[in-house]
């Protein structure tokens, strides 16, 4: 329940949340801390309330004091040295009298005097008011007084034992221990210690203090962290949320991600990726249109050709006629053929080059090895020789997919050979620019050259300047070799020698 509840939240409320709960046990832990803390302090003072009690006892009992107002009264005098360190001492005889409290004593040492007797009568002849003063009830629902307490303490199981409770008079934490006092035979009273322990309730009041701040602290952190997390980056997660459902639904209104692609973050590499990659899918999404409409204008061509061939070829009768219209069926069916099938494989290529990654590899084997298998099939064949020249370099290393330049050099060298005449010779040239770090490929013909003004046609897809034998090609080769050039980062273009045939120049940047 917790964690679907927790599922259906957003980042920043979840964050919220989750502090939230680490909040509430840092205070159940620290408010168990704090109920420990009181008795611990409380236990030190009543281990020392308890010694002190332990002594008076044994003087009573060494001095046989009886437990009337004359003899503790003397008792007390006699034993101030005894509570130096307490606020007060009451003694109660057996049936919980009040008959001795050092807060009606003046412990002075002139307290021997003729004025000791009258302050002494005057507090004796205000009984009631002493009483009144030594029986204080305590603060609360459940408040007792010390006679009270007494009672209950002498019929309980704790009788004979040291009992300790706290009170709150004036202001003041009192800490008062009792016990019952024991001539050896028979309970003969009880004795009360009382101690200020304001130094408790201090410490008990600094520690909840710095609770109080540390949780204050702590709160203003987790606001201002949380402000800022919304502000800088659950915003901008948002914004991108948004700008891909606006991508995804094909919504006219457009979420602007050009604030969030300027900061230099994660999150603004990511919007740039994101964008980047989105204007690269409308451009694949946008070209694969545009290719379809092209290959179905391409197939249109042939179809309706061979549509009119066929329907002559069923009325005429005349052998030369039939043999005509028949190479015009296979030419067609051929050029159809080779258009799908060369469009089936451009789009393979493009889904193997997306999954292929890119190595140090030397143009100079590569070509070599082309050039080598052209020779030995169109050599003997046409007598078309193909020359590769390499300057004087070593190697000529790129960043590259080794297949793929094959691709590049194999398609260029057809277009060549499509162009050229029997007999005639293609070169295939490798230089360095060591100053512009770059390597140049050029594939050069002596063929019938481009008629065209603008060269950047002919890397077209089913651009239409053709040779006769073009039925042998699809006219998608020089457009693929533009691609795979461009994927390797690279630039081609083509221009007319000056004599004769084509120039086609590729700059590879070098490894």
């Amino acid at each position: 329940m917790l964690n679907s509840f927790i599922k259906n939240l957003s980042i920043l409320k979840k964050f919220l949340f989750i502090n939230l709960l680490v909040f509430i046990i840092f205070l159940s832990f620290t408010i168990v801390y704090l109920s420990g803390v009181q008795p611990n302090l409380i236990n030190k003072k009543t281990s020392n309330h308890i010694q002190i009690i332990d002594n008076t006892i044994d003087h009573i009992r060494r001095l046989k004091i009886k437990f009337n107002e004359d003899d503790i009264r003397k008792f007390l005098f006699s034993t101030r040295f005894l509570f130096q360190n307490l606020d007060r001492v009451i003694i109660f005889d057996e049936n919980f009298n009040l008959i001795g409290d050092s807060d009606t004593l003046d412990l002075d040492p002139r307290s021997f005097s003729q004025r000791l007797e009258i302050v002494e009568m005057n507090i004796l002849n205000d009984e009631e008011n002493i009483k009144k003063k030594s029986t204080e009830q305590l603060k609360g629902k459940d408040s007792k007084s010390i006679s009270e307490i007494l009672i209950n303490y002498s019929n309980s199981s704790d009788f004979g034992k040291p009992f300790t409770f706290t009170q709150e008079m004036y202001g003041q934490f009192l800490l008062i221990t009792i016990k019952n006092v024991n001539d050896g035979k028979k309970n003969i009273g009880f004795l009360a210690i009382t101690e200020k322990a304001n130094d408790i309730r201090a410490a008990i009041n600094e520690r909840k203090i710095f609770v109080i701040r540390t949780a204050i602290v702590v709160a203003i952190v987790i606001l201002i962290f949380s402000f800022v997390l919304n502000r800088y980056f659950l915003k901008p997660i948002k914004t991108i949320v948004n700008y891909t459902k606006s991508v995804k639904e094909k919504n006219k209104k457009k979420t602007d991600i050009q604030g969030i692609k300027n900061r230099d973050d994660e999150i603004g590499i990511l919007s740039s990726s994101l964008d980047e990659m989105t204007e690269e899918l409308n451009k694949r999404i946008k070209t694969a249109e545009n290719f379809s409409t092209d290959l179905v204008h391409e197939i249109r061509n042939p179809l309706a050709s061979l549509k009119s061939a066929s329907e002559i070829l069923s009325e005429t009768n005349d052998k030369n006629q039939r043999n005509k219209l028949i190479n015009i069926l296979v030419h067609d069916v051929a050029r159809i053929e080779r258009l799908i099938t060369d469009y089936s494989q451009m789009l393979k290529d493009e889904v193997a080059i997306n999954n292929e990654n890119m190595k140090k590899i030397d143009l100079k084997l590569i070509a070599n090895s082309v050039v080598d298998d052209f020779n030995s099939i169109h050599n003997s064949k046409s007598g078309i020789n193909i020359d590769l020249k390499t300057n004087g370099f070593k190697n000529y290393n790129i960043l590259g997919i080794e297949n793929r330049i094959e691709q590049i050099i194999a398609n260029l060298l057809d277009n060549s050979i499509s162009f050229s005449k029997n007999n005639q010779t293609i070169d295939v040239d490798l230089s360095k620019d060591k100053n512009n770090k770059i390597i140049i490929l050029q594939v050069i013909d002596e063929g019938e050259g481009f008629k065209e003004k603008d060269t950047n046609k002919i890397f077209k897809r089913f651009y239409s300047n053709r040779p006769e034998i073009f039925g042998e090609h699809s006219g998608l080769g020089l457009n693929i070799v533009k691609n795979l050039v461009e994927l390797h980062n690279g630039q081609i273009s083509a221009i007319n020698n000056k004599s004769k045939g084509a120039k086609i120049k590729i700059i590879f940047p070098e490894a």
